[in-house]
């Protein structure tokens, strides 16, 4: 009885002593912290000179091997990787450093990013941790964290729609969209405005927060007839992420582009300077709805008198399949802006009215 006894307790203890024993090992293999990214060098200088470049460093904590560095510079309303869209990828040092060249921005963001990740070239808006983006981080042109303020949205035609700000550039000219040059009315219209003076003049333009894809998309636009030669009314698909060359960009184009005999009006498959991609025409006074019906390989544009309902008369009409572009992450895009290149500059404030949008899938 005695010698079962003993065996019992020899049993317990080294159970005990097993439970001991694994409890200690899991302690001594602690719980991998979460990466983080710390910019530890930025260019001194200021943006506005994109061309120029500067050194930009800093270091990673928690990065698993393969993980690399992507870095990101924003001028203009758009992040551009660096240090140049052939070579997006910056190597970590065994001790977690990381060094680069970069063209001058006035924000500066570091990804890190999972073995196979493709880094968009340019983007409006960075791209979110997670689907290989392990940690990521933003900081200014003086090194500390970077304030970004959140899009004013609006709602119109029962959409949600964000509101630009800031400079950015738009055919070829730099323009300044003011969030307050935006708003809507009591009967639901989209008012965009023009702004300021000849010094610095202001614009206005709201993007869709969301893709809505191939279907038919409908404008119906105010007289378009006081705007001044310099203004220009777009209604455009857009997508901010990618390259100048895959934008999938469908533009209908209201303006005279700087130029009092020029045709007010135009379709465009880009890109623009293909002959066969753009369709000049003349709208005149009055209310118009402008349309496209974009399809796979094909996509037709249309302008009409008045709502557009059933049986209304065509003002232009045209079809294009060739350089269609396929469905992605584009938005929808309603822009007022300024073009400083013509021969007849803007004088005074503009502002153009949506009465309605709408999207047939």
């Amino acid at each position: 009885m005695k010698r079962q006894f003993q065996i019992a307790t020899f049993c317990d203890a080294l159970s005990v002593f097993a439970i001991c024993f694994a409890l200690s090992a899991c302690r001594s293999h602690p719980v991998a912290s979460t990466p983080t990214i710390v910019l530890s060098q930025v260019p001194a200088e200021t943006s506005g000179a994109p061309e120029r470049t500067g050194a930009i460093a800093g270091r990673v904590t928690g990065a698993r091997s393969g993980q690399q560095i992507v870095l990101y510079a924003r001028n203009e309303g758009r992040w551009a990787v660096q240090p140049r869209p052939e070579q997006p990828f910056t190597k970590i040092d065994d001790d977690g450093r990381w060094a680069s060249s970069t063209q001058l921005g006035s924000d500066y963001a570091a990804l890190l990013v999972d073995p196979g990740y493709s880094p968009p070239e340019q983007t409006e808006s960075l791209p979110a941790v997670g689907s290989g983006v392990v940690a990521s981080t933003i900081v200014d042109n003086r090194g500390t964290a970077a304030v970004l303020p959140p899009s004013k949205t609006i709602n119109f035609s029962g959409y949600e729609w964000a509101v630009s700000s800031g400079p950015i550039f738009r055919a070829g000219s730099r323009n300044f969209f003011d969030p307050a040059n935006v708003w809507t009315d009591a009967n639901g219209g989209l008012h965009l405005r023009i702004s300021g003076s000849p010094v610095k003049w202001m614009s206005a333009e709201v993007k869709l927060t969301r893709s809505l894809g191939y279907g038919t998309y409908r404008f119906e636009v105010g007289d378009i007839s006081p705007l001044e030669p310099s203004a220009v009314l777009t209604l455009v698909s857009w997508d901010g992420v990618g390259t100048e060359q895959n934008r999938r960009e469908l533009d209908i184009e209201l303006s005279r582009w700087g130029h009092t005999i020029n045709d007010n009006a135009h379709y465009v498959v880009q890109p623009y300077y293909v002959p066969a991609n753009i369709v000049r025409f003349r709208v005149p006074a009055g209310v118009f709805t402008h349309s496209f019906d974009w399809q796979p390989g094909q996509v037709t544009f249309s302008s009409a008198t008045g709502s557009g309902g059933p049986g209304t008369p065509l003002l232009k009409q045209h079809v294009f399949t060739s350089g269609v572009p396929v469905a992605g992450h584009e938005s929808v895009r309603i822009s007022l802006y300024v073009f400083n290149q013509g021969q007849v500059p803007l004088q005074n404030g503009n502002e153009a009215v949506i009465e309605k949008f709408e999207y047939l899938p």
